[in-house]
């Protein structure tokens, strides 16, 4: 990868430009054509680098979402994983080494559809589910830094969980679905989609401002699939730690370097006693593992109950389904909004 090509994948996961014509705006600051930007996102989405352009909703903030395991037996876990999969709701799921072996995040307008869905799961696969519910972020999703270079992070507050969502406009309703599956690859992306969300492009783009500035969207930017680019040991960390002491742990576990998720959420016990959770991704199982054990050592985390579950395979990584999916054919649209 050039010096020119490496900013688009890593700089704009975050940050990206919310303008008419943004593949323009990033051409002009790699000096490289609009087509040329258009033709490397292209490249990268078709070779499965990159998952989507678009917008990261920010867990808990509209609709509902939980992170959810069970246990499958191993004979059937191939099975049980394609069941869960099937539901649109899922949106990741992986298996990892642990009894409770398969793990996914579920995602639906409210808790009512939630529950059903994870009611179904129960149903489809005989396999009892779990359903953990954020509690407090201290940091998720703000991007994957490929530069390999980070030093430590500042420190976070944490995030409470709101009780109830966010309640949002019929105009705003209407463009949940459209940002789910991303920016179409052409030159004036956000005229395609404000066309299906039957709003104004500028209008369109001033919701997103907006949404970034409530707090409804972590981020819009690039959302890169780390698998494909080399970091192939995933490994969630888990740790029961007093809930008086949960915050404050939580926080200076997320400032640390190579901490790629950190957050707290809801024990179950008696099946899931853990209730601070962080993600460490790296190219090797052996540099997960000693970064791992160096923060439970370092951060005082492993004189508290413990656990490691590295991932084993992933069966779905999608972008959050907050909305039924809008129709994905521009049909009837004028060429020249559909096309620039």
């Amino acid at each position: 990868m050039n010096a020119a090509h490496f900013p688009l994948l890593n700089d704009y996961q975050r940050d990206f430009p919310l303008v008419s014509r943004p593949f323009a705006v990033l051409g002009e600051a790699q000096g490289l054509s609009e087509a040329e930007v258009l033709e490397q996102y292209r490249h990268w989405q078709q070779a499965g680098l990159v998952n989507r352009i678009g917008a990261v909703f920010a867990p808990r903030r509209v609709g509902a979402s939980t992170l959810a395991a069970l246990q499958a037996p191993p004979e059937r876990l191939e099975w049980v994983a394609g069941r869960v999969s099937a539901h649109p709701e899922v949106n990741h799921n992986y298996a990892r080494e642990h009894a409770y072996n398969l793990w996914f995040v579920a995602t639906a307008p409210d808790l009512l559809r939630l529950g059903q869905v994870l009611a179904a799961i129960e149903v489809e696969t005989g396999c009892p589910v779990i359903s953990l519910p954020l509690v407090e972020e201290f940091h998720i999703d703000l991007g994957f830094d490929l530069s390999g270079g980070a030093g430590r992070r500042q420190p976070v507050a944490a995030v409470p969980s709101l009780d109830q969502p966010i309640a949002l406009t019929a105009e705003e309703r209407r463009l949940m679905p459209v940002l789910q599956e991303g920016l179409p690859l052409e030159p004036r992306p956000f005229k395609a989609l404000a066309y299906r969300a039957e709003m104004g492009e500028e209008r369109l783009l001033a919701l997103l401002g907006e949404w970034l500035q409530r707090g409804i969207l972590k981020r819009f930017g690039v959302v890169v699939r780390h698998h494909e680019l080399g970091y192939t040991a995933n490994a969630m960390c888990v740790w029961a730690v007093p809930e008086d002491a949960v915050s404050a742990l939580g926080e200076r576990l997320a400032a640390e370097p190579g901490v790629t998720l950190c957050y707290r959420r809801r024990a179950q016990l008696p099946h899931w006693p853990y209730n601070l959770f962080c993600m460490i991704h790296g190219k090797a199982r052996d540099e997960v593992a000693e970064l791992r054990r160096s923060l439970g050592e370092r951060l005082g985390l492993d004189a508290h109950p413990h656990d490691l579950l590295f991932s084993t395979r992933r069966y779905k990584q999608t972008g959050a389904q907050y909305a039924p999916q809008a129709p994905r054919a521009a049909a009837g649209m004028p060429q020249e909004a559909a096309h620039g």
